[in-house]
């Protein structure tokens, strides 16, 4: 089935009633499964994407009408039509009331029938549509672009653009605060997947015990208060980008289940005795070294390999050069928009203050500082007054090399463990890209950090 094809559940207890339709909607382009009861249909929905459900009303244990009602509450954006060879005005109230999108009469008027499905189907493409349109909205790509003239951040836009559209799992790493989830945001609208939901689950903040049926789902009765079946948010990105933000603070015993659910391409919901195919790319993030991680043990080697197939580095704002400016500028119009004020700028000592500070909050704290001095300037310019005091009290981290009179000079010793100082607090304490930065091998660099006591 192309991906083009809109997909037909029908439900029906009669497997002559299914065949049926399925020879009535399969010429008009529809791809159609069919089941027998309502406890099937809800399998069915949970393991593919359907786009319309045609169910009969009179079905033995579940009626259409209860399997209408469930869907609503579970699925709202899935049309259903009730099929009823009982039609009548207090048939059709009551389906309207349950949820139905439509309803038809057996035996059928089979042009009929084609158009109450054509109907459904353009409707539920419609809500896709709106849901992907609101998607872009509340996500706002205009003040969530990557913003930055800065040779990184060319490069890096460069490297989106060539691997979206491959299927290959990528990791993001870079310290907090330099836009990860953004970066994780272009990759998925640059992609073939970018009609499908992107969805974010943060591995740090949820539980152990939450987090493999967040991720998984969970069947009724999997544990106290799993009223009924819920689907997991694996399966909730099908077709589209699971973002796995803060990997690395992912427990063990989660991550074992992970490989092994990416390696099969299946999960089983917590309580569930069944796998349901699922397909989704991966996109990890961390700010930990997590290869530092697998050699300390809390991180798996294996699922490091899985998720790490194409790398892709944040790169702290310092790094950035005059893309403060630029982002500041962002900010500025943004927050002066959105408090109803008229901000021209800022003064030339105000952008000294914001190429010179080091960020150790990234691009999270610039918007930080920017937002207040908004709310705080009574002029049409951000002046220094406006910005925080550690800001303006902020001294430039240089390294000095020396004079050059003989009792300037310092030892080649402390110049080197000045400049490895340096380079590890500007990756933010990778020390794998440190290494690398630094012409060195791993091992090389940890000798030296405790030989200057860093």
């Amino acid at each position: 089935m192309s991906k083009t094809e809109p997909y037909i559940l029908i439900v029906d207890d009669e497997a002559s009633m299914r065949e049926l339709v399925e020879e009535v909607l399969q010429p008009m382009g529809f791809a159609c499964t069919s089941v027998g009861s309502a406890a099937e249909a809800l399998k069915a929905i949970s393991a593919n994407t359907i786009d319309v459900v045609l169910t009969d009303i009179k079905m033995p244990q579940t009626s259409g009408l209860d399997l209408c009602q469930t869907i609503h509450e579970l699925r709202p954006d899935i049309p259903v039509i009730i099929m009823t060879a009982f039609g009548s005005l207090d048939t059709a109230i009551e389906a309207i009331r349950r949820g139905a999108y439509d309803f038809v009469t057996k035996p059928f008027e089979l042009e009929l029938l084609r158009l109450t499905v054509k109907r459904a189907s353009n409707h539920r493409t419609l809500t896709k549509q709106i849901e992907f349109l609101e998607n872009l909205e509340k996500t706002d790509i205009k003040n969530h672009s990557l913003i930055g003239a800065s040779e990184v951040m060319t490069h890096l836009r460069s490297t989106i653009n060539r691997v979206a559209r491959s299927d290959a799992s990528i990791l993001i790493t870079g310290e907090s605060g330099t836009g990860k989830e953004l970066i994780a945001k272009s990759i998925h609208q640059n992609s073939d997947r970018n009609q499908q939901p992107l969805i974010a689950v943060n591995c740090g903040a949820i539980s152990e015990n939450l987090l493999e049926s967040e991720l998984f789902g969970h069947v009724k009765g999997a544990f106290t208060n799993a009223e009924k079946d819920r689907q997991g948010l694996i399966k909730a990105a099908e077709g589209g980008t699971l973002f796995l933000d803060e990997i690395g603070e992912m427990p063990s015993s989660m991550q074992v289940k992970l490989l092994r659910a990416l390696e099969e391409n299946t999960i089983r919901p917590v309580g569930g005795n069944e796998e349901i195919p699922f397909n989704v790319r991966i996109v990890a993030a961390t700010h930990q070294d997590l290869e530092t991680s697998i050699e300390a043990g809390s991180f798996r080697e294996d699922l490091f390999y899985r998720i790490n197939v194409i790398q892709l580095y944040a790169p702290p704002l310092r790094s950035r050069g005059s893309d403060v400016l630029e982002l500041a500028s962002h900010f500025l119009e943004r927050f002066s928009s959105k408090n109803q004020k008229s901000i021209e700028g800022f003064t030339q000592t105000v952008a000294e203050k914001l190429v010179t500070y080091s960020w150790p909050g990234n691009v999270r704290e610039l918007r930080n500082v920017m937002e207040r001095a908004v709310a705080l300037t009574a002029v049409n310019q951000i002046t220094v007054e406006d910005l925080p005091k550690k800001l303006i009290s902020h001294q430039s981290d240089q390294i000095v090399i020396g004079g050059e009179s003989p009792d300037e000079l310092a030892p080649l010793s402390a110049i080197e463990d000045q400049y490895i100082q340096h380079v590890v607090r500007a990756v933010g304490g990778n020390r794998t890209l440190a290494a690398k930065i630094l012409g060195l091998d791993r091992k090389t660099l940890y000798r030296k950090l405790k030989q200057f006591n860093v």
